[in-house]
């Protein structure tokens, strides 16, 4: 018996050529999907028209992260107004313990409330120049503490009745005990706080 002959002129299938005498799957190349076709991944990118990419599952742009609020006036005042507390309180608890003003507690005052408001609240132009006023009455709640516990030494009174019961007197003492230097450390303060909000909020 003979072979059979393939008929003439019938080109030979290369492989990976378009598909043959009715072979859907003649033209694939082992181990490479076709365009188009399922990989049974649903998350995987589909082709979009005219052959161009397509989006990821669920269509449009991947979400971009939130950036954090940087521009809360409301927590930058409320941080100015708490560092202002702690930071008089310290300022005059000095002034008592050593009966004298100093210069770079009166600067710690006003950096530390410009810096929590600052960092807390922000590049909100308005915290800078209500950190310096916060500052201010930092500093000058903390001369009257000093000048109160100074009293309360001299005195037959504790700190808080001088400070609450005799306020006006504590406020007079205060004036009396004031002098370049004290408005001084007042100036340095505000400036300290506007710089250190400036500085917390870049």
């Amino acid at each position: 018996m003979s072979q059979p002959v393939p008929p003439p002129n019938q080109p030979q299938q290369p492989y990976g050529g378009p598909p043959q005498d009715g072979n859907p799957y003649g033209g694939q190349q082992p181990g490479r999907p076709q365009p188009g076709a399922p990989t049974g991944n649903p998350f995987a990118e589909q082709p979009g028209p005219y052959g161009q990419p397509g989006a990821p599952f669920g269509g449009g742009a991947p979400f971009a992260p939130v950036a954090p609020a940087r521009d809360n006036v409301g927590l930058g005042i409320l941080a100015a107004v708490v560092a202002a507390v702690v930071a008089g309180a310290v300022y005059g608890a000095i002034i008592g313990a050593t009966k004298h003003e100093i210069g770079y507690a009166a600067v710690g005052v006003g950096f530390l409330v410009g810096f929590a408001s600052g960092k807390v609240g922000g590049r909100n132009p308005a915290l800078p120049v209500l950190s310096a006023v916060f500052a201010l009455i930092a500093v000058y709640f903390g001369q009257l503490l000093g000048e109160a516990m100074i009293t309360a030494k001299q005195l037959p009174v504790t700190v808080s009745e001088m400070f609450f019961d005799h306020f006006s007197v504590l406020n007079e003492l205060w004036k009396g005990d004031s002098d370049f230097i004290s408005y001084l450390f007042f100036a340095v303060a505000a400036v300290a706080a506007f710089s250190g909000a400036k500085k917390a909020a870049d």
